[in-house]
């Protein structure tokens, strides 16, 4: 029985890692995914308008649909370098495919780290030239390149999900770093997944669309879009081919399992967090609207921080929901912690216990719905607390 669950899970994928001292900690920092043979790949990039240079290349090497390599370095984001940082994206991917015989477009480039540095290339290159010598299909070599992508994340985050398809186990594992900086607006953080299915390319494209969009796209720790966001997606095919009918619904759903997990993980770990928010809402006239209403409430300030408090105010919640153009009637809304109505008919319910709500509060994983009793529509949104940890942490990032 195979019993790795890291980014090397799936048939005919490697990783290597090094520590090339980009990090003053001298922790790894360098990092590798590489595939056998030409997979099948996909991503979603940041929409942020200051994008990395990774990014840029990134896009230009996706567009053929084919990978054979990830390469990552933590601890320098290239972001704001102008034609020097893309110089060194391009320059970073030809020595991964100068090493590894292969074309650079077939190399995606990622940086994550500190905004407008310049990457030590000198470093950069004994750092791929140490990784590519690391290459394994090993658990551990998984459990590295989790950890080498890292910046202010507490915790290696993976997940990984198995399905029978034709007869086939088909393998569906991913690994992010995500902490601070996360508001999603394609995804949030880096994230990659392997997969041994079989599909092509646009249906690759579109399930990873699907799945972001349902997962990455619906947390947020501090509402602050990244310039370095990326979800990216290799499949070897070794396994069996999954396209089309039930063959492809069942890797859908394992995709989007892996996806809500890891997801789930970058809030869990957000950066001073000691509560996961699930914000829901329900009843709205729209998808939209239901979203809207949402992450209103799962950004306010004083939502996440009466969350961090344990305080059951939940008078900051409505107050969050009425500054939006969502419609509804304020006398219609009902408001609920877990499943103890706090607000209905315009007014507080009445017997409320205050030792019981601080008692749900305290919980590490606290659940608001709101029903707006205004259409048949709910979405998701989920966040954590704000505490003065969050503020210490990047009052100082730099210093």
């Amino acid at each position: 029985m195979n019993t790795n669950t890291t980014i090397t899970a799936p048939r005919g994928f490697q990783a290597g890692t090094a520590a090339c001292g980009i990090k003053e900690s001298g922790d790894l920092d360098v990092g590798l995914v590489v595939a056998d043979t030409s997979c099948a790949a996909a991503g979603v990039f940041t929409t942020n308008r200051f994008c990395g240079a990774p990014i840029v290349v990134g896009r230009e090497h996706l567009q053929n649909g084919k990978l054979r390599a990830i390469v990552v370095n933590s601890g320098c984001s290239n972001v704001a370098t102008g034609r020097r940082g893309i110089a060194d994206a391009r320059k970073t991917c030809r020595i991964v495919a100068d090493i590894l015989g292969i074309h650079e477009t077939q190399v995606l480039p990622a940086s994550t780290g500190m905004i407008g540095k310049f990457l030590p290339m000198d470093k950069i290159e004994d750092g791929i030239r140490e990784a590519v010598a690391s290459l394994s299909d090993a658990p551990q070599a998984g459990q590295d390149f989790a950890r080498a992508i890292m910046t202010t994340d507490l915790k290696i985050k993976q997940a990984c999900e198995r399905v029978k398809i034709n007869r086939t186990t088909v393998t569906v594992a991913g690994c992010c770093k995500g902490s601070g900086m996360i508001a999603p607006n394609m995804a949030t953080m880096l994230a990659y997944i392997t997969t041994d299915a079989g599909l092509n390319q646009r249906r690759l494209r579109a399930l990873l669309l699907a799945a972001a969009d349902k997962t990455f796209n619906r947390v947020t720790v501090d509402e602050c879009e990244s310039t370095s966001d990326m979800v990216v997606a290799m499949a070897s095919g070794m396994a069996t081919d999954t396209s089309g009918g039930r063959a492809e619904s069942y890797f859908a759903g394992a995709l989007q399992a892996v996806c809500e997990s890891l997801s789930y993980q970058i809030v869990r770990d957000g950066e001073g967090a000691t509560r996961v928010l699930e914000v829901i809402v329900k009843g709205a006239r729209s998808v939209r609207e239901a979203h809207q209403a949402a992450r209103a409430i799962a950004v306010s300030p004083l939502v996440k921080t009466a969350v961090h408090g344990g305080d059951p105010n939940w008078g900051r919640i409505i107050q969050a929901l009425g500054q939006t153009e969502v419609a509804y009637k304020p006398d219609s809304v009902v408001v609920m912690l877990g499943k103890t109505v706090l607000f209905r008919k315009g007014a507080p319910a009445p017997g409320l216990s205050e030792s019981k709500l601080e008692k749900l509060m305290d919980r590490k994983h606290v659940a608001i719905t709101v029903d707006l009793n205004a259409g048949a529509a709910s979405d998701r949104v989920l966040t954590c607390d704000l505490s003065r940890d969050y503020v210490k942490i990047n009052a100082d990032y730099r210093t």
